[in-house]
């Protein structure tokens, strides 16, 4: 039975931070791990106590992380960054509620003793003699320790507690990943059963020595089961200490989503009622799987449209799926001009299926405008209340201009970078994907079949362009890194100009519907642009609707993106194979590397033809680099095997920690369905004949740390999983079980009964076919059925694992 685990995480906002600059204020951003593991970083708030991020990750994480962390610090140009705070949440803390955390949380201060990480691996054995009860504990190594040193290393020694015994091993000089292979003997003292600690420190020639962790075992475990294998480091045990709000706080949203995944014939029944439910008549429809979803999906509603549409593109059926739920939707709803406008599962699940199918084709269509809007900084403004002239003046050196000349040259902008974004999308009708291009043409025809009105001509229209660009075009626009068109979150002049342009194209989607009204006059002069344009999107509307065929385009997917289509690409620096005697920055060249599902390829500028690859299928292991194995930041590693079976490692470095976290995930996702993957690496490097990371002279040697190829950034181009998104449909459709039974099945059985009035009807018979009624509490009875076999299948599963597992020793 597999297992997945992910944390939906986003860092919203901070207040009341301390000031750490001379100015009286901060640069705060703020750092996210996973197990002391960086795995997002945010955006720089540059001059705030109070900032806002709004910035979302999802983590795909194996089910045994531990802790998520939060570390706010304050960016300074010249010298290291200061720490203002962290906020720690364990695994249990965040799964205590399953609707997760949403709340202002006090940041602490940061204890160095408390920033412990690591494992230590130990054999222990009690032993009795004639001289009584001896102890043998086996240090053999530890991996990932944090590092104490300014060389980003440790000088890592371990000390071991016994009763009123204690003993030390050598010393490792410069490594987190020492191995001791020491044994170490204690005797037993009289008094009580003593529990066994082992402390690790950092050595210091001046100054006191740095706590690394500890382990402890109670006697009792050493009793009966003497610890033997790899245990997690621990700091002291203290309390918690609050700062009392004297360092800020964050408004954090956790939530973590953890489960286990049957095998694929459990959910095969389920699968098909899903896949039959799509092709019944959706309006007499109350007892389907989507029929129940909808009433049940509330504040997960995103995360199910989004199960729902991959499941159903893996079969082939997304068109059927949506149209299902579009008819549903349009059933019953009276008022045409509040169609869609609610965040409905129909809504939803189109916009979902726009973002999985359509992220290419949007990126095509906007990244060229977005990149020159961020890359010229210009100043836009046509509101006269935020108009700033002495910020226009500083600029040209011009003397101050009037609001009118700040309005002209600002119009000239927004239409110099409109034009070319509308001319991209009215010229696109042939880069849309095809799937997109079938389900609007259903959406359109079940809008016109519902207001055939001529009063309400235009509604067609306005249904497919609130999607497109209500729900796509513009918020890309506005905010591009959630869209993965940038790396990084616009600066405020930025996202100011990209506002102009969201609000310019959400009037073209809206077919000028609301120009001249509301409280945004100001955007009076853009207007005659606006209507030149929405007369050409109209044209496009019908051309994009203008498609043959009412099946899926190339039947079920595999994937949601082909292996041939490039998911990422950019510059990196690459490190030569073998340089002889360069130094460390000069072996290290600027490349331009293209990812696809096939291959990772590179040569020396876009421009050029791809010099070289490396087949994506060869991949063993994709991990980051120790900053000490080559002295530079955001280096990760490309471990690869030949058709010999010998590995290779390419090294590569990125240019921010958030570049770096986007390649892992990447590469780890493309080559997630490689066999033989490795187990452990080496986090360093090989250099003059030893390994920088376990100072293991031989290079063939087993590697000191873990693999951590499950952990993985969520985004658009996640691998479908049938089997992981049928299981979240069956978490969501428990919740709705018990109102399926009463409204179908249990008011059948009242019905049914010689007390019942004949004369009073339920909610779920009230007015309806007798005919259609029987074929609903059937349909009822079936799901409500095979909801119960998967129960079942659950506990068998838990009972067979729970039978398997051997008591362990007590892992503190």
């Amino acid at each position: 039975m597999a297992k997945s685990s992910s944390l939906n995480i986003r860092v919203v906002e901070g207040r009341a931070l301390p000031a750490k600059d001379v100015s009286g204020s901060s640069d705060p951003y703020c750092i996210v791990k996973v197990d002391d593991e960086v795995v997002a970083r945010t955006a720089t708030v540059w001059r705030s106590l109070s900032p806002f991020w709004g910035e979302e990750y999802t983590v795909h994480l194996p089910l045994d992380f531990h802790h998520l962390a939060f570390y706010v610090l304050d960016q300074d140009t010249v010298g290291h960054d200061d720490v203002i705070g962290k906020i720690s949440l364990s695994k249990e803390a965040i799964a205590a509620d399953p609707r997760g955390i949403d709340s202002w949380i006090n940041l602490s201060r940061v204890d160095p003793d408390a920033e412990v990480q690591g494992e230590i691996c130990l054999a222990v054995r009690l032993l009795r003699d004639a001289r009584g009860r001896c102890l043998h504990c086996h240090v053999l190594k530890a991996r990932d320790l944090a590092p104490r040193d300014i060389s980003g290393t440790s000088d890592p020694f371990a000390r071991v507690f016994w009763g009123s015994q204690s003993l030390e091993t050598s010393t490792i000089k410069k490594t987190r990943f020492p191995h001791w292979d020491e044994v170490l003997e204690l005797r037993e003292t009289p008094g009580p059963p003593s529990p066994l600690r082992v402390e690790l420190w950092d050595w210091d020639m001046v100054g006191k020595n740095d706590f690394l962790g500890m382990v402890e075992f109670p006697p009792k475990v050493l009793q009966q089961n003497p610890p033997n294998g790899w245990f997690r480091l621990l700091p002291f045990p203290r309390a918690e200490e609050d700062s009392g709000g004297n360092l800020g706080a964050l408004r954090l949203k956790v939530r973590l989503i953890e489960d286990r995944v049957l095998p694929s014939k459990c959910y095969q029944p389920l699968m098909e009622l899903l896949m039959e439910s799509v092709l019944r008549p959706p309006e007499e429809d109350d007892a389907s799987p989507l029929a129940v979803l909808e009433l049940t999906s509330g504040d997960c509603r995103q995360d199910l449209a989004t199960k729902l549409v991959k499941l159903f593109l893996g079969q082939g059926l997304a068109g059927p799926f949506l149209d299902y739920l579009t008819r549903r939707e349009v059933a019953r709803t009276t008022d045409p001009n509040t169609l869609f406008r609610s965040n409905s599962l129909a809504s939803k699940s189109m916009e979902q299926f726009m973002k999985l199918v359509g992220m290419p084709y949007l990126h095509e269509v906007l990244k060229p405008v977005v990149n020159r809007v961020f890359e010229e900084k210009k100043y836009m403004e046509l509101d006269p209340c935020k108009m700033d002239l002495g910020r226009t003046r500083r600029i040209s050196f011009k003397g101050t201009p009037s609001e009118e000349h700040v309005r002209e040259a600002s119009l000239g902008l927004l239409t110099g970078y409109l034009g070319p974004i509308v001319d991209a999308i009215v010229g696109s009708v042939g880069r849309c994907p095809p799937a997109m291009r079938l389900a609007f043409k259903q959406l359109r025809r079940r809008v016109e079949e519902r207001f055939p009105q001529a009063e309400h001509k235009d509604v067609k229209y306005l249904a497919v362009s609130g999607f497109l660009f209500l729900r796509f075009f513009a918020p890309a626009v506005l905010t591009p890194k959630l869209f993965d068109l940038r790396d990084q979150h616009a600066d405020p002049q930025t996202s100011r100009s990209l506002l102009l342009l969201a609000k310019a194209l959400q009037s073209i989607g809206n077919l000028g519907q609301q120009l001249g009204q509301g409280k945004e006059l100001w955007m009076a002069p853009l207007h005659p642009f606006l209507l030149q344009s929405i007369s050409r999107v109209r044209d496009f509307l019908d051309q994009l609707v203008d498609v043959n065929g009412e099946e899926e385009a190339g039947g079920p997917a595999r994937a949601l993106v082909p292996s041939s289509v490039t998911v990422r690409e950019g510059y990196l620096l690459k490190r030569k194979e073998e340089p002889a005697s360069l130094a460390t920055r000069f072996a290290f060249k600027k490349r331009y590397f293209w990812l696809s599902g096939e291959t990772l390829s590179y040569s020396k500028s876009p421009e050029w033809q791809m010099g070289s690859s490396i087949p994506v299928s060869h991949i063993r292991a994709v991990e980051r680099v120790d900053e000490g194995a080559f002295q530079l930041p955001h280096v990760m590693q490309v471990v690869t095997q030949d058709d010999a079976g010998t590995l290779h490692t390419t090294y590569l470095q990125c240019k921010n920690v958030n570049e770096l976290n986007q390649w892992l995930s990447a590469l780890r996702k493309a080559s997630a369905p490689n066999p033989n993957k490795l187990a452990s690496c080496h986090p360093g490097a090989f250099r003059s004949a030893r390994w920088t990371c376990c100072l293991q002279a031989d290079r063939s040697a087993a590697g000191c740390s873990r693999t951590h190829f499950a952990v993985t950034l969520g985004d658009w181009s996640d691998p479908l999983d049938p089997d992981a998104e049928t299981q979240m449909v069956y978490r969501q459709l428990l919740l709705g079980r018990d109102q399926l039974r009463i409204k179908f099945l249990e008011d059948f059985n009242m019905d049914s009964s010689p007390e019942a009035d004949p004369g009073e009807g339920s909610g779920a018979t009230e007015g309806a076919c007798p005919d259609a009624l029987a074929r609903q509490r059937e349909a009822a009875a079936h799901l409500l059925e095979v909801l119960a076999d998967l129960d079942r299948a659950h506990e068998e599963f838990l009972q067979q694992e729970q039978g398997k597992v051997v008591p362990s020793p007590l892992r503190p």
